[in-house]
């Protein structure tokens, strides 16, 4: 399962998780996960990725397609 922050949500939604956070005194983050398995990768290919993460600054991840 992969997830990330929740970027699709409506005014209403947004509402009612700033409400809770709110009313919990404390931030709430949402997220969205997917089902998703990893690619098969080989040491090179695993290496490329972890070098354009270090220049990125982010976590990238391969999937099957």
């Amino acid at each position: 399962m992969l997830c990330s922050l929740a970027t699709k949500l409506d005014p209403g939604q947004i509402g009612e998780i700033e409400s809770l956070a709110q009313d919990l005194g404390t931030p709430i983050l949402a997220y969205s996960c997917y089902q998703a398995d990893a690619a098969s990768m080989d040491d090179a290919q695993i290496g490329r990725i972890k070098d354009l993460e270090d220049r990125l600054g982010v976590a990238l991840v391969a999937v099957k397609q």
